[in-house]
């Protein structure tokens, strides 16, 4: 003999009668409105999809842990990084960018690589994605840039015209949109890519000073991408490719993992370096400044459920631990208001109390009410501050550490404008086999697009870069292309 069933109930907890006819008058109906756990039924059911992600809306995600293995305490006063051996619980969520949630996994995308640390001293999230940079500089352009990216407002297509008249009248992107069009354009699964935190952050230790840092994430199951080919092949047969691999691989045991190293730069480097260290569309190059290990990242359980763990995960930059603090990168600044927003928006003012976001530590906090507020919304503790009940205080030992800033308050942008440098140089790092495929991939992207002024436009860019690199994208086009003066 087996368990007794559980009684079926209403979500109020009442048992439900008949869960398989509605309460009709008469055999025929027509059904009557006081049958509440229809409506009920119905009601929960339409509301069962929270709004998508505007980006990064496919995705996959994993429990694991991060153990340090390097004592950096010089540089960061973060808890989490506090001691050689410390093991800290995370969650993963590895995602494409401009596709719907019902899109393929493998198709041309960087790869959304967010990961949240349940550390002792709060949650810390670093949102990056497998490229070390970005398309553009200054969040005021990331709506427009993804609009290119979504669906034409008539045809409801994918709209190459949109994509590629962006990108050749923002010549920053040229690093990127390299990068997006070689062989790491397609990684092969998510545990075959490396990640990044892709901009730059401050690590402040306990004496109060800083250091200028960015993160890589190197995979240990070694970099795989797949040709434009294979992709396509596979999106056809198995569009959740990655997402069934991440899952199989952890369920078998076969858990994958990567190496967090990071690259530091003293704080007034920043004025002299050749590049502008804030500027999300350039790297440090590593001869200059080294990678440094700080630990190893582990991925070992996959989730129970997929909208309560993946879907209702949320992420920002701006959700820091004391020793962690930002930089003055214009795109950076952006998303420390944007992210949160849209969890406001899309998931709920409660979002960080539901369990996969909820800090492993005590909360306090004087927030209060708002939509599907499920704890004991503060009790009859109390509510504001300052007070003189005892309630909880700031801790100005743990104040973003001040960093200098001059100049007027007007609309500018960086003062380095070098676009082509870095692209040149990655381009010219790449094998003739890497090369070929580059070029492949960018004939293959641009032949679509019906203006010939936005593909001239964009060759100069190539051109600039290198002008072999020019020259065989304008040859792939059936295009003749001059160095503009």
């Amino acid at each position: 003999m087996g368990k007794e069933n559980k009684k079926l109930t209403t979500s109020w907890g009442a048992p439900v009668g008949d869960n398989q006819n509605s309460i009709t008058a008469g055999s025929r109906g027509p059904t009557l409105i006081q049958d509440v756990h229809l409506l009920e039924k119905l009601a929960h059911f339409n509301r069962e999809r929270v709004p998508e992600r505007v980006v990064h809306a496919k995705g996959a995600g994993a429990h694991g842990y991060f153990e340090v293995t390097n004592d950096l305490t010089k540089y960061t006063k973060a808890d989490f990084l506090s001691e050689v051996g410390k093991r800290t619980p995370l969650f993963i969520r590895f995602s494409t960018v401009a596709g719907e949630n019902g899109s393929a996994d493998t198709v041309r995308d960087p790869r959304g690589f967010a990961v949240k640390f349940y550390t002792d001293e709060g949650n810390y999230d670093l949102v990056g994605n497998n490229t070390p940079v970005f398309f553009i500089r200054d969040a005021i352009k990331f709506p427009d840039f993804i609009h290119t990216q979504k669906r034409h407002p008539k045809t409801h297509l994918k709209n190459p015209n949109a994509i590629w008249d962006f990108w050749s009248l923002s010549p920053e992107s040229l690093h990127q949109v390299t990068i997006l069009m070689s062989d790491r354009g397609i990684p092969a699964t998510y545990r075959h890519m490396h990640g990044f935190g892709s901009h730059t952050f401050k690590w402040t230790n306990a004496e109060g000073d800083g250091v200028w840092v960015k993160y890589h994430f190197k995979t240990e199951q070694g970099v795989k991408n797949l040709t434009e080919e294979v992709a396509t092949k596979i999106a056809g047969e198995n569009p959740d490719y990655h997402t069934e691999d991440l899952f199989n691989a952890i369920e078998k045991g076969d858990y994958p993992a990567w190496k967090l190293y990071v690259q530091i730069m003293p704080l007034e480097d920043a004025d002299t370096y050749r590049f502008d260290p804030f500027d999300v569309t350039k790297v440090w190059s590593q001869k200059d400044y080294p990678l440094i290990e700080v630990g190893r990242m582990v991925l070992d359980r996959n989730p129970e459920n997929y909208f309560a763990e993946v879907e209702q995960a949320t992420f920002s930059p701006g959700t820091l631990v004391p020793g962690i603090d930002v930089s003055p990168d214009k795109m950076l600044q952006g998303r420390l208001f944007a992210y949160h927003d849209a969890h406001r928006y899309r998931v709920g003012a409660n979002h960080q109390a539901l369990p996969i976001n909820r800090a492993r530590n005590e909360v306090n906090t004087y927030q209060r009410d708002g939509q599907m507020r499920f704890d004991d919304n503060g009790g009859d503790s109390v509510y504001y501050e300052p007070n003189s009940a005892r309630g909880p205080k700031e801790s100005p030992e743990d104040k973003q550490a001040a960093y200098p800033v001059s100049g007027v308050a007007e609309s500018v942008a960086y003062d380095h404008h070098d676009h082509y440098t870095q692209a040149g140089d990655l381009y010219r790092l790449m094998t003739v086999e890497e090369q070929e495929r580059l070029i492949s991939n960018i004939v293959h992207a641009m032949s679509p697009v019906e203006s010939d002024e936005i593909k001239q436009r964009q060759i100069q860019h190539f051109y600039k870069a290198d002008p072999e690199y020019g020259k065989r994208v304008a040859a792939g086009l059936g295009l003749s292309i001059k160095q503009e003066a």
